[in-house]
């Protein structure tokens, strides 16, 4: 017997199907055709038997036509000329009296994919429309959607557009849907299928006929209709009660899209229809599909943003199953931290606690990272557990609590003294690079509060020409100089042998660059040294995990239903492994990294008469413009003692300021109060008290420090929206007429720009076209004071934040 893959099987095969005696018992030539595809799907090249398989095609034999079919349009890319042969055979079969030869004579003309094929398969295709068989009719409407996709360039007749349309009302339902598909496909240049009220509303009526995944089709297409009166809308919403509730999770997550997207100037019934799905998602949680269970899972989390206590009594179904897979487990990890309240924080602490200690590495971080949120809000119950969990003395174990601890910390500064006190000894464990920075992180920040922490940073200084991570050694520098600035008696040699390693011995030039920094900033004075060093040991103001403002549903109700809430992580606030725990401060706002970064915001350019002006953005980006700084801090009460005395009569004083300028910009009130803190906090701007979203009159105070030369100042503000649009053209000028002042135009607004720098920053105006809503915008009053005057430092700082303001505001738009 020849070997398998050999010519010789080939050769054997050809002479199989050229043999009349094969040819004439049907049992015999079928067998041979089936060995042919067998040996195509095993990979073998079976081209050269091509024409013997045309000539097979002519039989009346179905099961043989289906076989030889597959072979044809598998290898008829490869022989254009010889595949022409056969559509002779098809079109005859076009018309057989079988309808199933029929559909299968359509379908695999239209998989031919040849390039001369197109005027062969239009009048076929044209004549399967009308076909007395469902079934034809459904591979003729998905026939033509084939036909534009192998020649995309071609115009469809008119007449085939009106036919597919016509053919919405066919009495089956999967032509129905076909049509759906095909005209989308067909119609794809010009948005789609085109849909109307005769047409919504016959959709709605025939949902009930089709298939699982043709309803999931049909409720995807009716997104697109926005009914014309609200009596309509609940028409509408009435009739796909029934489908919101459904067994099925596609049909469910289409129907609730649908719901979200039709009742989005309707927040009560898009909240209720919320409400509705709890047990058809508690009930997919629970699938068989692990597939099923993950998308539920995230999609959970989006609703959770909107209806935090919408699974609050249903906690324990999130509850991880022993044999489930880690990212299952790890997704439910994050939806118990969003479910935790005062009743139930016991028994979720108490289950989490178990899956510290899982076998899979990623689990246990996952669920010590979910102790370390939780501990936000109940910081003495979990840091209970993590000391605890330190005692296991397990590698992976004490790395992610060390890292969790670093993280808690940053958020909770009143947890310093505890996790102080329980970071002897860990050095001997830790092995992976992310733990020990973690660790020298929390020995350079509170080295004053760990009596051992000298002793321990020399073992780490010790073995440095050891250690391969160049970012632990650039953590030790940065950690013993700050050891330097609180215990300088105990660290001055260890931090002289470590300079002098890494700026002769180093050959990473990252670590031997950050030593040249240290060695000679220490040159310039230690006084500049601890300005630089000596930052912030926390963020409080990031905020508790519970407790917090409800979201707005609109804000995620275009994503729901896709495939961004399972790859985008959804726990905004959880740390993230690998980064300094500054960096975690400021993850609640990566919506608005596109836009906003640490240094600078995106420049604006604006065309006006030819010539190209320069927008806030662009002065913004100047960090020799107007540098801000948190520091120091100021207390709530500080700021109500200055807001409301100490700069009462700032504006008749010689060293204080108070301006009130009118800002016009449109949605400014919708991003969350997280992200909205977040984002001010990126250009060095503190919000200590703001209202809720959508609440009126919408006010926030705030406060920064301007570093300009030569002296700093404290700038406290005032910002107010009371909900009076003004008119378009309503626009407020500056009413200032200076020989010296020039126009600019700024992201659409009109700037004075006065070239004495003496000049009174009251002489600022903005106005302009921002975001629109029906010919109206939205006018912020902001209110100023400053000590002491300095008007350069107050016009840099009120292009800043008119800045952040419009970009916060064209985010939602």
């Amino acid at each position: 017997m020849p070997y398998l893959g050999s010519e010789d099987t080939v050769r054997d095969l050809r002479r199989a199907l050229a043999n009349p005696h094969v040819q004439s018992d049907q049992l015999r030539y079928r067998n041979v055709i089936l060995k042919v595809i067998r040996l195509m799907s095993q990979g073998l090249d079976v081209s050269s038997l091509f024409s013997e398989m045309v000539k097979a095609c002519a039989t009346v034999d179905i099961v043989q036509k289906k076989l030889v079919y597959v072979f044809l349009c598998s290898y008829a890319s490869l022989n254009p000329e010889l595949s022409l042969l056969v559509i002779n055979t098809l079109r005859k079969d076009c018309q057989d009296s079988n309808p199933m030869v029929r559909s299968l004579a359509l379908r695999n003309m239209t998989n031919l994919r040849l390039p001369g094929l197109m005027e062969y398969v239009e009048q076929p295709l044209t004549a399967g429309l009308k076909d007395r068989a469902a079934c034809v009719r459904r591979v003729a409407v998905l026939g033509w959607a084939k036909l534009h996709n192998l020649h995309p360039n071609s115009e469809i007749d008119a007449v085939v557009v009106n036919e597919l349309y016509s053919l919405l009302r066919d009495t089956d339902p999967v032509v129905m849907v076909n049509c759906l598909r095909a005209l989308e496909e067909i119609l794809k240049e010009e948005g789609g299928v085109a849909i109307n009220k005769p047409i919504a509303h016959h959709l709605l009526n025939r949902l009930k006929d089709c298939d699982v995944w043709g309803q999931s089709e049909v409720l995807k297409i009716l997104q697109r209709y926005q009914p014309q009166s609200e009596d309509e809308l609940f028409d509408i919403l009435s009739m796909l009660d029934s489908s919101l509730v459904s067994p099925h999770p596609t049909v469910m997550a289409s129907t609730l899209s649908l719901f979200l997207s039709l009742c989005w100037a309707l927040p009560a019934v898009s909240l209720a229809a919320l409400e509705r799905v709890r047990v058809p998602l508690l009930a997919a949680c629970g699938s068989a599909s692990r597939e099923i269970r993950f998308t539920v899972l995230c999609h959970i989390q989006l609703l959770l943003r909107s209806v935090p206590g919408l699974m609050g009594a249903h906690y324990k179904r999130f509850f991880c199953g022993y044999a489930e897979p880690a990212y299952i487990k790890q997704r439910k990890m994050q939806v118990l931290v969003e479910l935790v309240n005062d009743d139930n924080v016991a028994l979720l602490l108490d289950e989490l606690k178990d899956y510290c200690t899982d076998v899979n590495t990623d689990t246990a971080q996952a669920a010590i990272s979910a102790v370390g949120r939780i501990g936000r809000s109940y910081s003495d119950r979990c840091l209970g557990i993590l000391i605890g969990l330190l005692g296991l003395k397990q590698e992976n174990i004490t790395s992610a609590v060390v890292q969790t601890m670093r993280d808690l910390v940053w958020v909770c500064p009143q947890c310093s003294e505890t996790v102080c006190s329980a970071l002897e000894g860990c050095e001997e464990i830790l092995q992976d690079s992310q733990g020990k920075q973690a660790l020298l992180w929390l020995l350079g920040t509170y080295g004053d509060r760990v009596s051992s922490a000298p002793y321990t940073l020399e073992v780490f200084i010790d073995k440095v020409r050891c250690e391969t991570s160049s970012p632990v050694k650039m953590e030790l520098l940065t950690a013993t100089l700050r050891l330097f600035l609180c215990r300088p008696a105990e660290t001055q040699d260890m931090l002289g042998r470590l300079l002098h390693y890494a700026i002769d011995e180093e050959t990473d030039m990252c670590v031997r660059d950050q030593a040249l920094l240290y060695y000679r900033l220490l040159q310039s004075g230690i006084d500049e040294t601890r300005k630089v060093l000596q930052g912030r040991r926390s963020d409080p103001s990031l905020g508790v995990l519970i407790g917090l403002p409800a979201e707005p549903v609109k804000h995620w109700a275009r994503v729901f239903n896709t495939l961004k809430p399972l790859w985008q992580s959804f726990s905004e606030t959880e740390s993230v492994r690998g980064r300094s725990c500054q960096d975690t401060a400021f993850e609640p706002n990566s919506d608005l990294s596109d836009t906003l970064t640490s240094c600078q915001l995106e420049s604006v350019q604006t065309e006006r008469g030819g010539e190209r002006t320069p927008s806030p953005a662009d002065s913004l980006s100047s960090s020799t413009i107007v540098p801000l700084s948190l520091l120091p801090t100021l207390t709530p009460g500080e700021f109500e003692n200055l807001w409301l005395r100490g700069f009462e009569q700032a504006g008749e004083e010689e060293d204080g300021f108070c301006m009130t300028e009118q800002v016009q910009c449109g949605n400014v009130t919708q991003p969350s109060p997280q992200s909205f803190q977040a984002a001010m906090q990126l250009v060095n701007i503190q919000i200590l008290a703001f209202t809720p979203s959508h609440t009126l009159p919408w006010r926030v105070y705030l406060y920064t420090h301007t570093q300009a030369p030569p002296c700093t100042t404290l700038i406290l503000g005032e910002l107010l929206y009371t909900g009076k649009p003004t008119e378009e053209g309503g626009a407020q000028d500056g009413t200032r007429d200076d020989e010296n002042a020039k126009k600019t135009v700024v992201g659409g607004q009109t700037e004075k720009k006065v070239n004495n720098e003496e000049e009174d920053a009251s002489g600022i105006r903005n106005s302009g076209e921002l975001a629109k809503d029906n010919g109206q915008r939205a006018e912020v009053k902001v209110t100023l004071k400053q000590q002491p005057r300095d008007d350069k430092a107050l016009r840099g700082f009120l292009s800043v934040l008119i800045t952040v303001l419009h970009t916060l505001s064209s985010q939602r738009e």
